[in-house]
């Protein structure tokens, strides 16, 4: 070869070996800008998922991320839930599917197949071909066609919360060890990113859980009415929780049941007042066991036998006693609607403290009733001791003082008004008395019965359409202390009689009802100025009147007024020893 052409290729070779090297040496350089640009692209989406408060936004931020990082398709997060069996996703947030697409598809996925293989075995998971692993069942119709899968799961702390899942690598086949080891990254800056949501979500759920207490504390303190109360006790709790339904049940004395007493929220009217099974109900299983019970769905749940929530489109639900084991009151229960996301323990904490807050509202209820009561018996007893310690002695004073001018009247008819001022001061004495020991019995019937009292007025008041007229009644002595309870219902019933026979037989204008109690006998009069007794008629009722009163060793007597008509008399002793009658006592 002549000199110059070998010259020529001496130097044509180490520009080839040049070249190569610069071209590699480009080569290095945009793997090195690649490398730079991902770890900008990483260190952005850092900050980006942990600038945001919002568990939800924080959320979706990750998965927005994720899929710009490994450049794929499609992406989702999905919550890993807790429930009675197998663990499942509690909440899946796709991205790359459109809202038209997703609601085609129709329900998102429960944790099944190769997303129930990242649940099960929290390890990074890559696949070139989904239909080729084991655990996949396909998709279902309308869904898009996924081929390369990536997987990485999201810890906070030593639990896992949920899982990355990206799909379909653009522009390769797929996804490669950086792609995981980027996707990894993200996914430990995700889980910090949560704790810190959910770390402030708890924040603001117990500042709202403070504010609905001192609300109701507030409530309690003003003297608001029980019901009052606890309606507000269940508004806010279901503001709190967000659920859809909320209702206290108490229960039924003597039954095995409870009675729903307020229900608020949509539907509310078809589970008020309804009686629930202690034994086959949400409320009554947390009143039995004392602690709160949770359902994910209380439409399959299989502790519930005739219970309101079913066929009521509800879904999760809480149950929580009200009250001590040893005071327990009833049960405060919220539902959400069908297909929202399950209570969680850390959700229905602080509403066992709620629950307490309408436990005590009902024992506040409870303590003013009382409060009441013994405010009425303590006004009853004042007015009792100032009728007998001013008007009885001042009457009787007065009375003393006419008796003794009897002897210095020179005529009849002096005497005789004076004697009739006597006798008019000793039927207000009577009548005084009376009142006073009505008043010290309780004769309004605090204790679930009416005394014998007004039980004798409503029988004479609702005689009056029978007869045409009313009654007159005069009363005289103890009738509600020293009447024991089988005679008054003995009395009521011969009053009863007496009256119809008036009605029937008597054709009277008018009838006088007398009733004396004394210190070891009673004696119940009726009288009418109607045609008197007619000889021969029939005598069932009085007969059955003179039996009553042999069997308590009484009599009945029978006789005409001096103006006409007929007079039962009916007298009975009184088996219990009683106090002195007011009559004849001065």
């Amino acid at each position: 070869m002549p000199e110059p052409e070998r010259r020529s290729a001496t130097v044509r070779a180490p520009r080839l070996q040049l070249d190569e090297l610069l071209d590699q040496l480009r080569l290095h350089v945009d793997e090195v800008r690649g490398t730079r640009d991902r770890l900008h692209g990483l260190l952005d989406a850092v900050l980006n998922v942990g600038r945001d408060l919002e568990l939800g936004h924080v959320l979706r931020r990750i998965v927005e991320a994720a899929v710009v990082l490994v450049d794929a398709e499609y992406g989702a997060l999905g919550v890993v839930g807790e429930g009675h069996g197998d663990r499942r996703l509690a909440q899946f947030l796709p991205v790359g599917v459109d809202v038209e697409q997703a609601a085609a598809i129709g329900a998102p996925p429960c944790g099944r197949g190769i997303l129930g293989v990242l649940i099960r075995h929290p390890e990074p998971l890559r696949l070139r071909e989904i239909s080729e692993h084991p655990a996949s069942h396909g998709f279902p119709p309308h869904h898009p066609s996924m081929h390369s899968f990536l997987g990485v799961p999201i810890r906070v702390r030593d639990e896992i919360f949920g899982n990355l899942y990206l799909t379909d690598k653009r522009d390769a086949d797929g996804f490669d060890a950086e792609d995981e080891a980027v996707l990894a990254t993200l996914a430990a800056a995700a889980g910090v990113a949560v704790e810190n949501a959910r770390l402030y979500e708890e924040s603001r759920r117990r500042q709202r859980w403070l504010a609905a207490s001192a609300e109701v504390t507030a409530a309690l303190l003003s003297g608001e009415p029980e019901e009052t109360v606890l309606g507000l006790i269940v508004e806010r709790a279901r503001e709190q929780l967000g659920a859809q339904l909320g209702s206290v049940a108490l229960p039924v004395p003597g039954s095995a049941r409870l009675r729903v007493a307020l229900a608020h929220g949509p539907g509310a009217e078809t589970h008020e007042e309804r009686l629930l099974p202690v034994d086959g109900s949400l409320s009554g299983l947390a009143y039995t066991s004392g602690e709160p019970v949770l359902s994910d769905n209380v439409e399959g749940e299989p502790r519930l036998h005739g219970s309101t929530l079913r066929d009521a489109g509800l879904g999760p639900a809480v149950a929580v006693p009200l009250g001590a084991e040893d005071g327990r009151r009833g049960v405060l229960l919220l539902a959400r609607a069908a297909g929202a996301p399950a209570f969680t323990p850390e959700e229905t904490a602080p509403l066992r403290g709620f629950a307490g807050q309408a436990a005590l509202a009902m024992e506040l209820a409870d303590r003013r009733r009382d409060a009441e009561r013994l405010a009425l018996s303590s006004d009853r007893e004042r007015i009792a001791r100032d009728l007998h310690d001013l008007a009885i002695q001042r009457l009787f004073a007065t009375g003393m003082t006419l008796q003794s001018t009897v002897g210095l009247e020179r005529t009849a008819e002096g005497e005789k008004k004076l004697l009739r001022a006597v006798r008019e001061l000793d039927e207000t004495i009577k009548i005084i008395r009376t009142t006073i020991f009505g008043l010290r019995a309780h004769e309004a019937g605090d204790h679930g019965t009416a005394g014998l009292r007004r039980r004798l007025a409503a029988t004479v008041e609702s005689a009056a359409a029978t007869l045409g007229f009313s009654p007159a009644l005069r009363t005289e002595g103890l009738l509600d202390v020293n009447v024991p309870p089988d005679i008054a219902d003995h009395v009521l019933t011969v009053l009863g009689e007496g009256l119809a026979n008036v009605a029937r037989h008597a054709r009277a204008h008018s009838a006088d009802v007398v009733l004396a109690v004394g210190a070891d006998d009673l004696t119940l009069t009726v009288a009418d100025d109607g045609v008197g007794l007619c000889p021969g008629g029939h005598r069932g009722g009085l007969a059955n009147i003179a039996e009553r009163a042999e069997a308590l060793g009484g009599t009945l007597e029978l006789g005409t007024p001096d103006g006409g008509g007929t007079r039962l008399l009916w007298r009975v002793p009184l088996r219990t020893p009683g106090v002195a009658g007011p009559a004849g006592a001065r």
